[in-house]
Formats: structure tokens, sequence, C-alpha cells
């Protein structure tokens, strides 16, 4: 099994990604094989002839969990991650299963994973279990923060993980 983690927060060892991080551990029982920190790839994300992003691409898409992150920006995700999720076929460019995951500063903004992001993991081809989670970034490090999300969402992931060829 390969899980990945895509960060779109602009700037680097974000909240954004530790909070990924920690989720994709949960979810898959161990750190992630692959962690895409979007912010490091500074131009390159805007060159589609760029093999680096390409090959990256290729990975996250390949991967059978993908925990997709961002903070939130007037209530959706980062353009950064946006870039990012253009390069996908719609319908075929994910194999897996994709969370999607945003932090932001009060829960009035606690559906922009399932308004702004889910429906965008799932045209790529994305298998999105259960609902999107929203976590207030003062939390991001605090495990209660996910326990309810994972307790109803960590079994479902468990058996469409189990089920995979």
């Amino acid at each position: 099994m390969t899980t990945a983690v895509v960060v779109g927060n602009p700037k680097t060892q974000s909240r954004t990604l530790s909070a990924a991080t920690y989720l994709a551990t949960q979810l898959g029982g161990a750190e992630p094989d692959l962690v895409v920190d979007l912010a490091t790839l500074g131009t390159a994300i805007l060159d589609w002839s760029d093999s680096l992003v390409a090959d990256l691409v290729e990975q996250v898409g390949a991967a059978d969990l993908v925990v997709f992150a961002s903070p939130t920006y007037k209530a959706a995700y980062t353009g950064l991650l946006k870039l990012f999720l253009d390069r996908f076929a719609g319908g075929t460019g994910l194999s897996g299963i994709a969370i999607p995951l945003m932090l932001g500063g009060s829960p009035a903004h606690s559906l922009a994973p399932e308004l702004a992001l889910r429906p965008v993991l799932t045209e790529i081809g994305g298998t999105v279990p259960g609902r999107g989670l929203y976590v207030v970034d003062s939390r991001h490090d605090d495990p209660e923060a996910y326990a309810e999300w994972l307790a109803a969402t960590a079994p479902v992931v468990s058996r469409l993980l189990e089920a995979r060829p």
C-alpha cells in the first residue's frame, strides 16, 4: 500500500503539512511514503513541461491513499493546490482513496472540504469515503480534533484499502 500527502499551503513546513501527515499516518498505519509540500516546488508548478511535477502527479495518481490538505482561503482551497490538481485527467487521474482535509481559523468554513475540495477529488477519479475533514488550525496538533472523524471514517478507509488489488 502506498500513502501520499499533498499540501497546498503556500508556506513550507506548515501546520497544514503537520495535520495532513498526522492524518495519513493514522489512516495508513505508518508515515506516508510520499509527501508533496507544494510550496517547495516554486515556479515549477506553473510549468506544464516540468518533469519533477509530472512525476509527482504520476506518483500521487497511483497511490492507494492520498490526503489532500489546504488552509481555507475565502471558503475554498488555495490556488497552489488548484494548480496541482489541474494536472490530473478528469475521471482517471487518481486511482485510490482521496481524503479532503482543510484547516481554518474558525468553524465558520467547516463545510469547505465538502463544498470546495471533495467535488474536485471525485471528478479526477478519487474515491472519497465519508465526509471531508475540517480542523480549526489552532488545534492542528491536538489528536482530539481528529478523533471523531477518524472513528467514523478510518474503518471505511481500511475496508476500501483491503479490497484494493
